[in-house]
């Protein structure tokens, strides 16, 4: 028998060898439960031999204890953002401006998908996992290594391949289709509200700062490129990614290698037949010059490599037959049309409904019941009826036409209403056009309105289709959905299945019921059982304690959201001061127009608002604001400050408390009023939108060193001046 040591250096090269086969050729020897047992002996051997556990281990991945948030950390190279293209023209321009750069000199083409994930770059040091980094502003990022290291796919070793001594390896972390079904379906399982998309999924598990969270969600990784390396193992991307394959790096098998700028085209037409079959999101492929002496002589912009560039596909569309529309009832009683139509592969995914989002969009549309649609992917996501085919309509086919009742069980007589915001804005499904939106589009909208003439700007009178009894199931099952959502009450297991299961129990009507309810009752429903229903009657009295302004922000009163919740909260510290006051005293409130003052009013005084009031009261739901910190130092006294992209250290509610409680305004949008803006990682166009009208765009650690000035004080001459807030872009 040979000794302990060799058994277990022999077991890890084993697992290193499963690992490769499994998530470099997408090969599998042994099954799932043989690769646990070498697993399991092996973490029972390193127990016997504690001092032979080394951190490039298998078993190492097993999560530790949660963080207490993440650092920051430059990056040794930027990590820059890659520039569109979206036709074959601007693919010949790119290609003709590389070919001028380099003045007659041979190169090639590089060609792999662009993974729809979240960038991240790895550093290795002695063929060792020593950091893993997000991309954050492309200068600097978080330091991720502790969830890294538990994505399977992610060596922790390079073995013994042939790479330099430092090595960063630069690619996505994503969720893999399958993968991220499968924890959706849980989530819906226990009530819980899905993720949106795996991209958006991925994104907020890296954040998260218990690496046991990501290491229960399946991630993978794919390299893409390389940023520092100590000594170049090769002269071209191709070789070297090669290298990192055979080191146990997960490279995607659809890459190519062209000869030229029509060798790239056919590989993009080809990948476009083909994406949907990918076992991760993808709009496009990257496009880069092979040799790296080539990248080096071309360079970059300060924001783009001028080596390399991203062809994106045009938004999916498939045709469809419209078999049938149906009516939504939401939490404020509008209607929404959605159309059924007959199953229908598009981006990945089958689908056989979408909204048909008002009853102007369907008039505009024109659509009949029997119709040839159009169907896209809004962002790649959201199913949408974009068109009709007037030319194939059936001689039987029917108009859409709005209800007259409700489609609730009560049958109500529906009403039309008011829209005081408005009228539907028109949008330019143009990606590279949608920053000329109001200046080239306001063109083409109405001048006046079809009913009365005035000009479209003073319109507000154009009309939804409304249930307006409060007593509508409908209603009250989409009311209930919005007042435990995550910016409202936070009740983070009662999701749409279990208030449905509630409803058609008898035990739940309006959102009062709540707190009424007992685990006697919950525990017989089906899909539940004893630790289910403490649970959710465990999250039910926690909201109790979420305060005013949560509970202004969950009642569904219209315009109020939860900044004007926050402020009306803050101003009147009860909910008692804020029923006495009369339309004009809310108006003193700053941003508290006369739209959000007289819904409050109506709706604190309804029949409705007040029993509501007085039954979450009588359940114990806290229904005052925490008083202001005296001691809070007003730097922000008269400042607009807006927050965007995604902040280490604090979540973007947090951030924003902050700025209110310095005195400041936390604005949603950036305009030349806005004083400074914060960006995180991922900032996007806000920043640069910042950047184009001159308004200072600061970083987070600049933000907290602001925030922890003890009081806004002259500067004294003879101290040296604080360093100047770092620009981002």
């Amino acid at each position: 028998m040979p000794d302990i040591a060799r058994q277990i250096e022999d077991l890890r090269e084993e697992i290193r060898r499963h690992d490769r086969l499994y998530y470099v050729e997408a090969r599998q020897e042994i099954s799932d439960r043989e690769y646990d047992r070498l697993m399991e002996k092996l973490k029972a051997l390193e127990a016997e031999r504690p001092d032979l556990v080394t951190e490039d281990s298998p078993t190492r991945r097993v999560a530790g204890e949660p963080l207490e948030g993440f650092r920051t950390v430059p990056h040794h190279q930027p990590m820059l953002s890659i520039d569109n293209t979206y036709s074959r023209e601007q693919l010949l321009e790119f290609d003709a401006r590389v070919r001028k750069a380099l003045g007659g000199k041979s190169f090639s083409y590089l060609v792999d998908p662009k993974v729809d994930g979240v960038a991240i770059s790895l550093r290795y040091s002695g063929r060792m996992l020593i950091q893993a980094l997000t991309r954050g502003d492309g200068k600097q990022g978080d330091d991720i290594t502790s969830n890294a290291r538990t994505i399977r796919s992610i060596p922790l070793n390079l073995g013994r391949g042939d790479m330099p001594d430092i090595l960063e390896i630069r690619g996505e972390v994503y969720w893999p289709k399958r993968s991220f079904a499968e924890y959706n379906a849980k989530r819906l399982a226990l009530g819980q509200e899905p993720f949106a998309n795996p991209r958006n999924g991925t994104a907020g598990t890296l954040k998260q700062l218990d690496p046991r969270v990501v290491a229960e969600r399946g991630l993978a990784f794919m390299a893409h490129g390389f940023g520092e390396m100590s000594d170049p193992p090769a002269d071209t991307a191709w070789e070297i990614m090669d290298r990192l394959r055979v080191c146990g790096v997960p490279v995607d098998r659809n890459r190519r290698l062209c000869a030229n700028v029509e060798e790239v085209w056919e590989t993009l037409e080809n990948w476009d037949r083909r994406r949907a079959e990918a076992d991760y999101e993808t709009d496009g492929m990257v496009v880069k010059v092979n040799e790296l002496p080539r990248r080096a002589q071309l360079g970059a912009t300060s924001k783009y490599p001028r080596w390399c560039i991203a062809y994106k596909y045009e938004t999916d569309r498939a045709e469809t037959i419209l078999r049938s529309v149906s009516f939504q009832i939401g939490r404020t009683g509008v209607v929404t049309p959605v159309a059924h139509f007959d199953p229908t592969p598009l981006g990945g995914t089958t689908v056989s409904n979408a909204s048909l989002h008002n009853f102007d969009h369907v008039e505009r549309l024109g659509v009949h019941v029997g119709d040839t649609i159009l169907i896209e992917k809004a962002g790649e996501i959201i199913p949408q009826v974009a068109g009709v085919i007037p030319d194939r309509r059936p001689v039987n086919s029917q108009p859409v036409r709005p209800p007259k009742l409700c489609p609730c069980e009560r049958k109500s007589e529906l009403q039309w209403a008011p829209v005081p915001e408005g009228f539907v804005a028109f949008r330019c499904r143009n990606p590279r056009c949608e920053k000329y939106l109001n200046r080239e589009l306001r063109k083409k909208l109405p001048p006046s309105c079809p009913k009365c003439s005035r000009p479209v700007e003073e319109v507000d009178h154009l009309t939804e289709l409304l249930c307006t009894q409060p007593d509508c199931p409908e209603r009250a099952r989409e009311s209930i959905i919005f007042f435990a959502g995550r910016n409202q009450m936070d009740i983070d297991t009662l999701g749409p299945e279990i208030v449905a299961l509630l409803m058609d129990a008898g035990l739940v009507r309006d959102v009062t019921d709540l707190y009424r309810l007992q685990p006697s009752q919950i525990i017989p429903l089906e899909r539940m059982g004893e630790k289910s229903a403490e649970n959710l009657i465990g999250a039910i009295e926690a909201s109790k304690s979420r305060g005013l302004a949560r509970v202004l922000a969950s009642l569904g009163i219209r315009h109020v959201g939860g900044r004007a919740a926050e402020l009306l909260a803050r101003q009147f510290g009860k909910i008692e001061a804020i029923q006495a006051a009369d339309v004009e005293t809310l108006t003193t409130v700053r941003e508290i127009g006369p739209k959000i003052a007289a819904a409050v009013h109506e709706y604190l005084h309804s029949q409705v608002g007040r029993k509501t009031i007085e039954t979450l009261q009588a359940a114990g739901v806290k229904m005052t604001a925490e008083a202001a910190d005296e001691n809070t130092p007003q730097i922000f006294v008269g400042k607009t400050v807006v927050v965007t992209g995604t902040l280490s250290g604090l979540s973007r509610k947090e951030a924003e408390s902050a700025i209110e409680a310095a005195g400041g305004r936390a604005a949603s949008s950036v305009s030349k009023n806005t004083d400074f803006v914060v960006a995180g990682e991922a900032a996007g166009s806000k920043a640069e939108k910042a950047r184009q009208l001159g308004v200072e765009v600061i970083d987070e650690a600049e933000f907290v060193r602001r925030l922890s000035r003890p009081t806004q004080t002259l500067p004294n001459p003879t101290e040296p001046s604080p360093p100047a807030a770092k620009k981002l872009f």
